[in-house]
């Protein structure tokens, strides 16, 4: 029985649909649907059991689970605007710490959603290290927070569960409608083709570089280091998701014009709150992802755009 947190989230139901695929529908789904808009992204899936986030603590505190053979921890307050650190840090990094207690006790590997933005601006480089890694605010602290609690724990003690934390990049593709605001560029583009208007981008959207990662790419990652785990029980990996190639917010938008055959981007002026804000530029170091054995090719942006535009389109068509 796999466990499965954050199931009707954007990356964490592209994880059961990826599940799906490969024959395997014997998953607890773990959900806070408070938010009745993301049911959408479950329908249609096979799983087995569905726990409540709160009924998961209880399940957790009295030992009521079924015996596990892994665990892929998606949940999280992922809102990267949110300013209550104190929430953020219960949600991202003390539910974490019990999902890691859980993984030891059944003796199984979990697998949890890291982030690139524990690298702050940027300057000093992306790559899984220390000294590149500067959070600014309290989701990217959250994030790191917990990455540096199992590198002390790995370096310290002993464990019973291997350990993989991806760090996820600019990911986009079906199922974030429920996101809005925090969706992908891409997301807003389609959005906004879909109301007849022209999608806007920021000036300058040519020279603002992300690493843009499909979120099938992400899930099968996922399934990568659930299924082909070292064998070593005290392995800790932390490892970069991205493709290594930077594309521009502009690729983006001339993507998402070219296969929904909508308007060309417009430009608008750049809000001078932002400035000295905007993150200019992402590159993922994939240095590790493929050491641990991960050799699939990423999907091209332009593959990636005009699957999610299918997707959607699919999706309309069975509304």
């Amino acid at each position: 029985m796999i466990l499965l947190t954050g199931a009707a989230g954007f990356i964490g139901s592209n994880i059961l649909a990826a599940l799906n695929a490969r024959g395997r529908d014997d998953v607890i789904v773990v959900e806070d649907l408070t938010d009745g808009t993301k049911c959408a992204n479950l329908s249609g899936k096979h799983f087995a059991d569905y726990l409540d986030v709160s009924e998961l603590s209880e399940a957790i505190a009295h030992d009521r689970l079924p015996r596990l053979s892994g665990i892929c921890h998606q949940g999280a307050c992922v809102d990267t605007t949110v300013r209550d650190g104190r929430a953020v840090m219960k949600a991202n990094y003390s539910f974490s710490k019990s999902i890691l207690a859980l993984a030891e006790r059944h003796r199984c590997p979990l697998v949890y959603a890291s982030s690139a933005s524990v690298y702050g601006d940027g300057r000093n480089g992306f790559v899984e290290e220390f000294r590149c890694e500067r959070p600014q605010a309290p989701y990217a602290f959250s994030k790191w927070a917990f990455d540096q609690y199992l590198r002390k724990r790995f370096l310290n003690s002993n464990t019973t569960a291997p350990v993989t934390g991806l760090r996820y990049f600019n990911v986009y593709g079906p199922g974030e409608d429920h996101k809005a605001r925090m969706a992908s560029v891409a997301w807003h583009c389609f959005e906004a083709i879909k109301q007849g208007v022209a999608p806007k981008l920021f000036e300058g959207s040519d020279g603002f570089l992300r690493d843009f990662i499909f979120v099938g790419d992400v899930a099968a990652i996922n399934l990568h280091f659930l299924e082909h785990h070292l064998d070593h029980p005290s392995q800790l990996s932390i490892v970069n998701v991205g493709t290594g190639v930077p594309r521009s917010f502009a690729d983006v938008g001339r993507c998402t014009s070219a296969v929904s055959g909508g308007p060309a981007p417009v430009t608008i002026p750049f809000p001078p709150d932002l400035r000295g804000q905007y993150q200019a530029y992402t590159c993922a170091d994939t240095t590790r992802l493929r050491a641990a054995g991960y050799s699939a090719a990423f999907t091209s942006l332009e593959d990636g755009i005009a699957a999610y535009y299918a997707a959607t389109q699919d999706r309309e068509r069975k509304a």
